[in-house]
């Protein structure tokens, strides 16, 4: 293929995944880090307003649904996998920044799948708080997908201002 054409050529959300993997890495690493220092309930102030503490969640996010199997979350899981990657592999229009955001909730869907695979549970270590609130912790794998809800709504909000209006 010659150069002009390789320059047009559509850009492979493909090659974004190694930012999925990334985050798989880091989370599963963190992960092991609590796992290795800190037994159930310890908590270790880090700075003002912050704290490692090893929670475990069997729940969805703020531990909703904790009553429903892992399994039920490990097929949702992989089901939102394997359409984030159809939509990775069949949409090349250049929409960097929803490949960016699907990328990042591949990544953290996949960490916490691993999670609730080996463990039965999904390992939660990072607190905030204020007083006597604290917000629900969360891990990596959390962040990511948080990062990446948050690139699908700055993507939304992009095409709407960039939408002529009727």
């Amino acid at each position: 293929m010659s150069e002009s054409k390789a320059a047009k050529a559509p850009f492979d959300n493909l090659r974004l995944l190694w930012i999925a993997a990334i985050v798989i890495v880091i989370d599963q690493l963190t992960k092991h880090f609590v796992d290795r220092i800190m037994a159930l309930y310890d908590s270790i102030p880090v700075i003002p307003y912050f704290n490692l503490v090893r929670l475990h969640n069997t729940g969805a996010a703020f531990s909703m649904l904790n009553t429903a199997p892992a399994a039920m979350f490990i097929v949702l899981s992989t089901a939102v996998s394997i359409g984030i990657l159809w939509w990775l592999r069949s949409n090349r229009h250049g929409q960097l920044l929803n490949a960016l955001a699907f990328v990042f909730v591949l990544g953290g869907a996949l960490g916490n799948a691993i999670d609730r695979a080996a463990r039965g549970y999904v390992l939660d270590f990072i607190q905030f708080y204020v007083g006597d609130w604290h917000f629900a912790a969360f891990n990596v794998a959390d962040m990511a997908i948080t990062l990446g809800a948050g690139l699908m709504i700055v993507d939304l909000v992009l095409q709407s201002v960039r939408r002529p209006v009727a």
